[in-house]
């Protein structure tokens, strides 16, 4: 349910309220029980609890209660699926921007809501016909309208339609394919290929859920907004009113708006004084202006102080809930990254003046496209002797630091998870089956049938063999034995990804790791490491993404076994309609895709990187090997873990610091968001910060009761009405399936230079 531009999840606190919003029945026995028993391990603020730990989120946050309520239904199945058609179409339109952004999962709740509501309302029940001459129609009927649209039945076409929104990267290995390498991949072949990821990685889910899943502390922070507004409005409904019409209102609001920013005044996206100040200054001044503070268009610079007014690129993400530790660590990352891109640019390190700052491309020493196709030719495998004659191909300052932080941010996961979470592991599969340790909602979900282990290794299997007949008969150039030692790496990593995630409301992004390996078994190939981390990197991000879900499940009390079909159903659809827009995309945005900057609409960098890794790491002897120019990016898979180790020797010695918790500094985040401003439209930052710090600060600790209310269904409106806007914009005039259809030119949407005035590095 969950998705980011270098994934950066975001996330925060939040408490169930006493007299605003009715408390079940179920959950005030529950309090009277389990509460007082635990009341010494939450701290209480006017009698309402701060909620610091997953402990706290099973007692205080999250109710226990359970109606009964049927689950998988025509009309859950269908209206998830209408929505899981949307969702998947927005979320690769997004893959293809300057800024990627996940679809709102609290958006397609809420909209999905309005359908369940106005289908039980309108479409005719069984009791409407008894006693009729249609009486006969009664049991048809009834398959349709069963009985009101309850809690249930609203998660499982949610979660259908945000399995299906969640994408699936391995589509964009076939837009690499399509876009460098002119290889039209086959349906069947990226059916089978996106079913042998999904499946494989929710196989392991699976298997690791007494571990990732049922215990406390592994909360999914990102999730509980969605759970929290599942249970107001199904369990509170006299509040419901004003909720859903302060969505439909934000909703429209933000749909009208978000063509001004997007297409008639894309100025708005990044109002920089800087810029507008710098326009008759010397070129040298614009220049260094626009690295440090443009950012509208894509890769244009780091966009420091920028102000955004584009919600499509601000969203909601930083007013949700999380891990208390997580919004500093962010913020820490990022703060570091505008100062160590300026001096990694400036000092000429790896010869960064010689390259754009931003970009995701690979360049020729003197700056120019590298010349791939002549190195690789037709068969996709490395021509020494056009090597020879082409060069070795060269990375921007900011990609090579974007490559150091992803290995640091792996060494430093691996040790985290060790040395920090290593006694809690061991204790929770030691007593994972321990009624006084397990997790309360994981308890009352004992009277549903599991889905049993062998389920999910069926599942492993078939996803096996899916990815074997690819392997075979598809255009991969990955041989067996290097696709057995990929899913192999990827198992043995997600545990450790999971955990990140689950405790934390964020991940660290490991493909670095596989496109390493992946270099070192199948060097020459370019394509082949496409695949070889496809299938080690995506099965773990799969997993990240189905687990959340299955943490949703048994908090709201879903069937297991509904659960597994409803998401290796959304897994399935969501692939087929990624593979279908993303062509439509690629076909039509050809030229921009591979263009390193794009514009302000569309970019290729997440495509452009995925190429530039997989080509340089097929060199990696060359480029990253002892004596290579960028032999540090492997070495920072070591290095990460140094640090790590420090801090945990630290912690065990001077537990606190001052205010600050030792253990609650997570150095792989901080690692992963130091490089966050490498590539794309950087004019965002600023905003988003501030949405984040409006929400999470002022509003959670001033307003507690608005917070609690409406602070996730206005976050969820705004994001559905921009994202509903762009949808339409794409197709309609920014030229997703066809020509483009520019806004007239204006001040506010300039025709020459960047759109926020910053007019160096020969924009104009």
């Amino acid at each position: 349910m969950s998705s980011a531009p270098i994934s950066i999840g975001e996330k925060e606190c939040q408490v169930l309220p006493h007299n605003e919003e009715a408390i079940s029945p179920t959950f005030e026995k529950t309090c009277e029980v389990e509460c007082s028993s635990h009341a010494g391990d939450a701290v209480f603020v006017k009698g309402e609890p701060v909620i610091a730990t997953g402990r706290d989120v099973s007692l205080y946050l999250v109710d226990e209660r359970d109606d009964g309520d049927p689950a998988l239904t025509f009309r859950s199945l269908l209206i998830g699926t209408v929505f899981a058609c949307l969702g998947a179409a927005l979320c690769q339109i997004y893959e293809f921007k300057p800024v990627q952004v996940s679809v709102s999962t609290v958006f397609l709740l809420l909209l999905i809501y309005s359908w369940g509501l106005a289908w039980a309302k309108f479409i005719p029940r069984r009791s409407s016909v008894e006693g009729t001459r249609f009486e006969k129609l009664g049991p048809i009927l009834e398959f349709l309208n069963p009985s009101e649209f309850k809690i249930k039945e609203h998660v499982i076409a949610t979660l259908v339609a945000s399995t299906a929104a969640s994408g699936n990267t391995a589509v964009l290995n076939f837009a690499v394919q399509r876009l460098y390498y002119n290889t039209d991949v086959k349906a069947i072949t990226a059916v089978l290929a996106t079913f042998s990821t999904s499946c494989f990685g929710y196989g392991l889910c699976g298997l690791l859920r007494p571990l990732t899943v049922y215990p406390s502390e592994m909360v999914y922070w990102m999730n509980l907004p969605t759970v929290t507004i599942f249970q107001s409005l199904h369990f509170d409904t006299a509040a419901n009113h004003k909720r859903m019409r302060l969505f439909w209102l934000a909703f429209a609001g933000m749909f009208i708006w978000e063509i001004i920013p997007s297409y008639i005044f894309p100025l708005l996206n990044g109002i920089s004084i800087f810029c507008l100040a710098s326009q008759h200054a010397k070129p040298s001044i614009q220049d260094i202006f626009t690295n440090i503070f443009g950012g509208i268009d894509g890769n244009e610079g780091l966009g420091l102080l920028s102000i955004s007014l584009d919600w499509q690129y601000i969203t909601s993400q930083s007013a949700y809930l999380t891990s208390h530790a997580l919004p500093a660590n962010t913020w820490i990352g990022t703060a570091l990254c505008y100062i160590i891109i300026s001096v990694i640019y400036y000092s000429n390190v790896w010869n960064s003046l010689t390259f754009p700052m931003l970009s995701t491309s690979i360049f020729s020493s003197n700056g120019s496209i590298y010349d791939q196709s002549t190195v690789f030719g037709s068969a996709f495998q490395l021509n020494q002797t056009a090597l020879e004659e082409v060069g070795l191909p060269h990375m921007t300052g900011s990609n090579v630091w974007l490559n150091i932080t992803a290995n640091l941010s792996i060494g430093g996961l691996l040790a985290h998870c060790l040395c920090f979470w290593g006694p809690y592991l061991r204790d929770t599969l030691r007593n994972r089956h321990s009624e006084t340790r397990s997790d309360p909602h994981w308890k009352a979900m004992h009277k549903y049938d599991e889905a049993p282990f062998w389920w999910y290794i069926g599942l492993l299997i078939l996803a096996f063999f899916s990815g074997l007949i690819v392997i075979i008969k598809g255009q991969t150039t990955l041989p067996w034995y290097s696709y057995i030692v990929a899913l192999l790496l990827g198992s043995f990593v997600t545990p450790f990804s999971q955990l990140l995630y689950a405790r934390m409301g964020s991940g660290v992004a490991t493909n670095q790791l596989m496109k390493m390996v992946g270099g070192a078994i199948t060097p020459g190939r370019p394509v082949a490491n496409l695949y070889f981390s496809m299938w080690s990197h995506d099965i773990i991000q799969q997993s990240i993404s189905l687990a959340a879900d299955l943490k949703i499940g048994q908090y709201l009390k879903i069937p297991p076994r509904v659960m597994f079909l409803t998401q290796v159903w959304g897994t399935i659809l969501g692939a087929a309609i990624n593979y279908v827009v993303m062509v439509s995309v690629v076909n039509a945005q050809r030229s921009i895709l591979v263009n390193p900057n794009g514009n302000n609409i569309w970019s290729g960098q997440l495509v452009q990187s995925l190429n530039s890794d997989a080509v340089t790491w097929s060199l990696a002897k060359d480029l990253y090997g002892p004596g290579g120019p960028y032999f540090i990016v492997p070495m920072s898979l070591l290095i990460g873990t140094v640090p790590t180790i420090i801090q945990w020797l630290i912690a065990k010695r001077w537990p606190t610091i001052g205010p600050v918790k030792v253990d609650s500094i997570i150095l792989p985040i901080i690692y992963m968001c130091s490089a966050v401003l490498s590539s794309g439209t950087n004019s965002t930052i600023t905003s988003t910060i501030l949405v984040g710090f409006i929400s999470q600060f002022w509003l959670r600790k001033y307003h507690p009761g608005w917070f609690r209310k409406y602070n996730y269904i206005l976050g969820g409106a705004l994001d559905g009405g921009a994202q509903v806007m762009i949808f339409i914009l794409s197709f309609a005039v920014f030229g997703a399936s066809g020509v483009p259809r520019p806004f007239l030119a204006w001040a506010g949407n300039p025709v020459k230079g960047n759109v926020d005035y910053c007019n160096g590095n020969g924009a104009l």
